[in-house]
């Protein structure tokens, strides 16, 4: 994933794309986040335990509603489009702010069930689950590249696929699709200013 990451930022061409650019990487280090905490476990490591459980629920509930349509609108150049993903900024950094008020306030712990739980309180409540799928997934939808609709189409059906069949667990299995949506990112930044076949790539 960090290599990903890495030939991702290579491909900014714009000091506005580097936000989006810096997804997979941010991607890469969540996953190595989660595997120190694996260890944790395996070691009885309960310092580490703690301070890689208060990691990830940092960036899969504080950074990523608030990171992901801060990026997007930052390279969108339509303005009406723009001023829509606006609108999922504020509710993203609502949502950011609140969550990470509940990560200030509460005890937040992590227990291995297959897969990791994370126990967070307040979060499966479905206002504030709807309006953190708006911010992450959904503002994709808005943008006027192609392969960023595509990222936020991808991100929302492995969203869906992981709460369905994983609730408790879901933040962790949802992790695992990261690479594919990193792969998109990619793809959009070495392709942006192509025309491709089949009108992939053409701007909306």
């Amino acid at each position: 994933m960090l290599v990903i990451g890495v030939v991702t930022v290579k491909k900014v061409q714009l000091k506005e794309e580097i936000p989006l650019a810096m997804i997979p990487l941010l991607f890469g280090a969540q996953q190595i986040i989660e595997g120190m905490l694996w260890l944790s476990f395996k070691f009885d490591a309960t310092l580490l335990n703690v301070i890689m459980t208060y990691s990830f629920t940092l960036f899969s509930h504080v950074l990523w509603p608030v990171f992901v349509p801060f990026s997007i609108g930052l390279v969108e150049t339509v303005a009406w489009r723009k001023k829509v993903i606006w609108a999922f900024r504020i509710a993203g950094g609502a949502v950011g702010l609140y969550l990470l008020y509940f990560i200030i306030r509460f005890p937040i712990t992590s227990e291995i069930n297959v897969h990791v739980l994370y126990v967070f309180p307040n979060f499966h409540k479905p206002p504030l689950l709807a309006l953190y799928v708006a911010a992450t997934c959904v503002s994709a939808f808005f943008s006027s590249y192609k392969l960023v609709n595509v990222f936020g189409v991808l991100a929302l059906l492995s969203f869906m696929a992981a709460y369905w069949f994983y609730t408790a667990a879901f933040f962790s299995v949802w992790c695992f699709f990261s690479a594919i949506l990193s792969a998109v990112i990619y793809l959009h930044l070495k392709y942006k200013n192509a025309r491709l076949p089949f009108l992939i790539y053409q701007r909306a």
